[in-house]
């Protein structure tokens, strides 16, 4: 648990170190050129800052300790912050490249040394392929056989998440704003350059819907995943005085943090006092199973 927080807080410090020196870059080039690709890319990245800057917020306030307001702790604002990353930033920089697209479709304007804007694009797409490294190493930790889509799908590293998806599209922004930059220096037409603008917007709209679906789904409340859920049931069917167990669920509260509520039978014969027992010695064994465990309610039940 410790150690796929650690590997999330590096990756989100190595994208926001790279972000920072890319943003200068970039608003450099746009100032220099006048490059409404680059324009839009300075933006893009100014938001890939941004979110960094949130996703640290929230993964210092998430380890705040449990209190009467919040008695299972701070664990969600960690979704919060990626649904904000998500909605807000990824959204409000599609609205604004989409329009300044737009804009010089409608009033074209004539773009200077545009070998300086693809020489900037060069080293952001190194930095951003660097920065892309190491979220994929934070998200092999748990990822498994599934491929990546699926990942992103069943995962509850918000962090994780939201940067797999940000230098993803990072580098196809990058991508788009070489090719058409490369097509206006070409023909001298500034047409190319806004449509990279609209490309650029539409690539952030898309993180924003993507990353906004996700993370409303882990804000409203996802089940642990099956393998978890059957090593807590395995956990209290072996437990002595557990007779059965009628049902298991169990919610993330956090990443990296269960709230497990169980119903189980005890055996025929079997005093409150000696049922007491029996769901102390289950709940640690549910935390020996599941670490993530942090929550346990074991309540009786009927055959």
């Amino acid at each position: 648990m410790a150690e796929e927080e650690h590997a999330s807080s590096v990756a989100v410090v190595a994208a926001l170190l790279a972000n920072v020196g890319v943003m200068a870059a970039k608003v450099a080039a746009f100032a220099v050129t006048g490059s409404g690709a680059m324009l839009a890319e300075a933006v893009h990245s100014m938001a890939d800052t941004g979110n960094e800057g949130v996703l640290l917020a929230g993964l210092r306030r998430s380890h705040r300790r449990p209190d009467p307001r919040h008695p299972f702790g701070y664990g969600g604002v960690r979704f919060v912050g990626a649904f904000v990353v998500a909605v807000v930033l990824f959204g409000v920089g599609a609205v604004f490249s989409v329009a300044d697209g737009v804009d010089k479709l409608l009033h074209p304007r004539h773009l200077e040394d545009l070998g300086v804007a693809l020489g900037v694009v060069g080293v952001a797409l190194v930095l951003e392929a660097l920065s892309f490294r190491n979220a994929v190493s934070a998200a092999n930790r748990t990822r498994g056989a599934r491929n990546w889509w699926a990942f992103l799908r069943v995962t509850r590293q918000a962090e994780v998440a939201v940067l797999l998806v940000e230098d993803t599209a990072a580098l196809v922004g990058l991508l788009i704003a070489a090719v058409t930059i490369a097509l206006s220096a070409a023909t001298g037409s500034p047409v190319y350059d806004a449509v990279g603008s609209l490309g650029i917007g539409a690539v952030l709209a898309f993180n924003a819907i993507v990353l906004g679906i996700e993370m409303t789904s882990l804000l409203v409340g996802e089940t642990a995943d099956p393998v978890q859920l059957a090593l807590v049931r395995q956990a209290l069917a072996a437990t002595p005085g557990v007779d059965q167990v009628i049902h298991v669920r169990a919610v993330h509260v956090g990443p990296d943090e269960l709230l497990v509520g169980a119903k189980v039978t005890f055996l025929p014969g079997t005093s409150a006092e000696e049922a007491a027992v029996v769901v102390d010695d289950a709940e640690v064994a549910v935390r020996s199973a599941v670490p993530w465990a942090r929550w346990i309610y074991v309540e009786p039940g009927r055959h």
